[in-house]
């Protein structure tokens, strides 16, 4: 599988283990940045991998910042990018399962020296189920279109 992985300067430590596993278990992996733990800002690197999955260069993503959070906020905001941060290997893998997320974020704080081997592979192979989930997926693609109505200052 082709991934593309990135971190600001607070997940690099991490970000880095997690290349040795995915290159391990014979991933090609496209790092990003952050390359050093200078102070770097997490949204561009979001921006450049949200974008390598959303035009297909990459199957999937990996983001890396102090919490995910910033990551994924960022990431979701570019139309066919489903993101989400995952803690554990329940999250990791009911969210492949159930809303095919495609960029994973990770906290690069809460891992600490935890080991994320487990929630990375579950995270990887786990498939989407389809079915009535691919239905639910396509009503949020839907929202990616839509404009917001228009508001009074009555808020009518």
């Amino acid at each position: 599988m082709r991934v593309a992985i990135g971190s600001d300067h607070r997940g690099y430590l991490v970000k880095d283990k997690l290349i040795q596993m995915l290159e391990g278990w014979g991933h090609t992996v496209r790092d990003v940045g952050a390359h050093s733990e200078e102070s770097v800002d997490y949204p561009d690197i979001a921006a450049l991998v949200g974008q390598l999955v959303a035009q297909q260069q990459v199957e999937r993503g990996i983001l890396v910042c102090g919490t995910g959070i910033g990551m994924a906020i960022t990431a979701n905001k570019i139309p066919g990018i489903r993101a989400t941060t995952c803690n554990d290997e329940i999250s990791a893998e009911m969210c492949r399962r159930h809303n095919d997320v495609n960029v994973l974020c990770l906290s690069g704080d809460l891992l600490g020296e935890r080991n994320p081997e487990n929630m990375l592979r579950l995270w990887l192979e786990t498939e989407f189920e389809g079915g009535r989930h691919a239905r639910r997926l396509g009503k949020i693609a839907d929202l990616e279109s839509q404009q917001l109505p228009e508001r009074t200052e009555s808020g009518e």
